[in-house]
């Protein structure tokens, strides 16, 4: 028996994509594209920000990636993962 197998690869997507989509309402909501939010984080390639956004490819965002985000928006960054 593996003690580390609490969730299932379904359940980390799913919260992958509510990251992704909190993250999309809140750049919306602020009238941002997504090449904005891409430069301002360090991401040259709006194509990955995009497949971040929209979870394509296995592309997610990262800690570090949520946390400049918060920043942007200026709210937490526990505020993106609710």
């Amino acid at each position: 028996m593996n003690i580390f197998t609490n969730s299932t690869q379904c359940e980390v997507d799913f919260f992958h994509k509510k990251i992704s989509k909190n993250i999309k309402k809140i750049r919306l909501e602020n009238n941002l594209k997504q090449l904005d939010v891409a430069l301002e984080i360090g991401i040259n390639s709006v194509a990955f920000y995009s497949n971040c956004e929209n979870c394509k490819y296995g592309k997610h965002f990262n800690l570090g990636h949520i946390y400049k985000i918060a920043k942007i928006f200026n709210i937490e960054p526990y505020e993106l993962l609710k």
